[in-house]
């Protein structure tokens, strides 16, 4: 008797790439740009984050390819391909992608934006009074400000600022000197808006904006006196902005990383934007300068940076372009109690952002500051936002002669600086303030609060799925539970004393940590769910998270579907596992969510027998979150509470018909459609529900 032989799992086949799958991520973020049933402001907004996508993309993912290449790494993925490979296949994609952006700009959104009031003037569409008023601003706002800089032997060419605004120049003629420069660049600063509103007195329409590119060429001749200019074009570098801090080495992480926070505007070139009609031989004279490669320059037919027409959704107040406003939701709960720590005791506060309010977690520090029995705050920061409703808090707390504690993350990329300013800010008010665990990102969510009642402390805990930042928090879909239970609020304590001090604290009794226990028991619930299913039993998996990329989950997540296990994957952005493959993922399915709300929750489900488990996570399944960061996966157990996180968080999604993709064997990705079912979108069903 033959025994049959399980496939072998790791096969290159049957994972898909990283990197690609980010692009394709991307592409579902255009496809909303697309969508006319979105009002049209959001579908500029989705335009506005593709491109920022695209340049943090080119910032970190390609740029640790190109070093990868440039180190002669032989180190390929999963799936088999070698940096080099990847930086090819990503090249064609990519080039795809931005032509398909500025496609959708020029033929789909200016259109549009044109039918409903809203027009960007080109140079060649200004009438007298806007040409006098525009001369009249370039002399006075833009001339003052601009440094052109001719290239010559005492000229070099000038460093030019990650993702900046600049502009090369072909000239004819002699300036003053009698110096004969063929070439100059203008650097465009900073500070200068890149799409300037013309006023009532010279507007032909509701709104009419113009860009500063078209102003710059339009007078560069201005910068140039005496000297004719033959051409003028705008270019934008992508930098490499992945910051490397030897933190073993550092005798100061906060010093080091301020240290280091500059070079990131001059880190080696990654990517050349030019515009279209940009001459070859300048091109060739760009590509030189910055040591990149013909395949790395991308010629748009349009502003070189899509990310600031942002500013129009700012400025136009038609409130029939947007999105309906809404206001989250109260906890009942909550709304009736002026004692939140009593609320609490009585039972735990389940909150769904943004569709209920996270004011409670702001209003819980708020009252431990005012409390005289709070002793000790402590709470984890990863990333907070300007002005920050928690951080103020947290000094109000500190000022008032509480104990507090923060766990400060330095390195959430491209939050350092305000995470130094906020740091410094924390301690100059009294509080606590630790860097973590130099070589692990703390990126936990948890809140920790100890009051004195009666003869005994009591411990009450926030844990989350998301940041304590008040923007995201209204933008993004996550979880946070607030309890008082014993056993978790005293592991919380534990990870804390691991955060802050030396030594073990002891085995937690129900959190799961990485990078301690949270992989392990991962894979042990994985395989709890195929052995079931081997005896015949039921069995399910129902995952939802950001990215999926771990190797080792993956292939049990293969295990599980060969031996029958129904799995179903919400992954909104990276997935690495490929579905439908005979024999191997033929029981998984993977849908990503993308709509108003940027699906952020973290959720595991595990049908164990029919006693089901269910977690909360601030982790993905990405190796990094299991092995090189500090997380936390907090259990939701009582009944109701799990019931509702089963049914909203999950099953919800599942269900979705409208704003779902299905990811194909091949790494492309469904839209799916309502068909003869009545339509349904999970992200507009719990706005329904929980502003009723």
């Amino acid at each position: 008797m033959s025994t049959k032989t399980e496939p072998n799992l790791r096969k290159p086949e049957y994972y898909l790439n990283r990197e690609l799958s980010l692009l394709e991520f991307n592409r579902r973020v255009l496809a909303q740009a697309q969508e006319v049933q979105t009002p049209l402001l959001e579908r500029l907004f989705y335009l506005c984050i593709a491109s920022s996508n695209m340049d943090e993309f080119f910032e970190i993912r390609v740029a640790g390819l190109k070093q990868q290449v440039e180190y002669g790494s032989g180190q390929r993925g999963p799936d088999g391909l070698s940096s080099s490979e990847q930086l090819h296949r990503i090249s064609q994609i990519a080039h795809q992608l931005v032509d398909a952006q500025y496609q959708v700009l020029n033929e789909q959104l200016l259109p549009a934006l044109a039918r409903a009031g809203i027009h960007i003037l080109l140079s060649t569409q200004w009438n007298q009074k806007q040409n006098d008023w525009i001369k009249n601003y370039f002399n006075r706002e833009l001339l003052p400000v601009l440094s052109p800089v001719g290239l010559d032997p005492a000229h070099p060419f000038p460093q030019v600022l990650n993702k900046s605004l600049n502009f090369i120049v072909s000239l004819e003629g002699k300036d003053a000197f009698g110096r004969n420069s063929a070439v100059a660049i203008v650097q465009a600063p900073r500070a200068l808006p890149r799409l300037i509103q013309l006023p009532s007195s010279c507007a032909s329409h509701n709104y009419d904006f113009v860009l500063l590119s078209s102003v710059i060429y339009r007078h560069a001749g201005d910068l140039f006196p005496g000297m004719k200019v033959t051409g003028c074009y705008q270019f934008r570098v992508t930098r490499n902005a992945d910051l490397t801090v030897q933190e073993e080495e550092a005798g100061d992480l906060l010093h080091a990383i301020e240290g280091k926070l500059p070079t990131r505007r001059f880190a080696s070139a990654v990517r050349l934007e030019v515009q279209k009609d940009c001459t070859q031989d300048m091109v060739e004279f760009l590509l030189r300068k910055f040591n990149l490669q013909h395949e790395d320059v991308y010629q748009v037919d349009g502003p070189v940076n899509l990310h600031r027409l942002l500013v129009i959704r700012d400025a136009v107040e038609e409130s029939s372009l947007r999105y309906p406003p809404f206001a989250p939701a109260v906890n009942a709960r909550v709304s009736k109690s002026s004692d939140l720590f009593d609320t609490i005791r009585k039972d735990d506060i389940l909150l769904h952002l943004p569709f209920q309010s996270f004011n409670t977690v702001v209003d819980l520090i708020r009252q431990a500051a005012a409390d005289p029995d709070v002793l000790v705050i402590k709470q984890t920061l990863y990333r907070t936002g300007d002005d920050s409703s928690v951080v103020n808090a947290l000094i109000e707390a500190a000022k008032a002669g509480k104990e507090v504690t923060v766990v400060v993350e330095l390195l959430a990329r491209f939050d350092e600086e305000e995470n130094i300013e906020l740091a410094t800010e924390l301690q100059l008010a009294g509080a606590h303030v630790s860097y973590g665990v130099v070589g692990y990102k703390t990126h936990a969510k948890m809140l920790l609060i100890v009051r004195r009642e009666g003869k005994y402390l009591k411990r009450y805990v926030h844990l989350g799925t998301g940041n304590y930042h008040a923007g995201t928090a209204r933008l993004y879909t996550d979880y946070g539970l607030i309890t008082s239970d014993t056993a978790l609020t005293e592991d919380v304590q534990k990870v804390f004393q691991q955060l802050t001090a030396m030594g073990k604290p002891g085995k937690l009794k129900k959190l799961l940590e990485a990078p301690f226990t949270l992989h392990k028991t991962m894979l042990e619930l994985i395989a709890r769910e195929t052995d079931n299913a081997l005896k015949g039993k039921p069995a399910r998996i129902i995952a939802k998270m950001n990215a999926l990329v771990e190797p080792s989950i993956i292939e049990a997540l293969y295990r599980a579907s060969c031996a029958g296990v129904r799995v179903d994957l919400i992954v909104r952005g990276i997935c690495c596992l490929r579905p439908g493959i005979k024999g191997v993922s033929d029981n998984i399915q993977v849908r990503s969510i993308v709509g108003r709300f940027l699906e952020h929750t973290r959720l595991y489900y595990f049908h164990n027998d029919g006693d089901y488990l269910l977690y909360g996570a601030s982790a993905d399944w990405m190796d990094r979150n299991f092995f090189r960061r500090i997380e936390i996966c907090f259990p939701f157990e009582d009944k109701r509470t799990r019931k509702k996180v089963l049914e909203e968080g999950l099953l919800n999604y599942l269900a979705d018909n409208t704003q779902s993709w299905i990811l194909q064997s091949d790494g492309s990705y469904r839209h799916s459609t309502p068909g003869q079912s009545k339509p349904r979108s999970a992200q507009q069903f719990l706005l329904e529900h929980y502003t009723q």
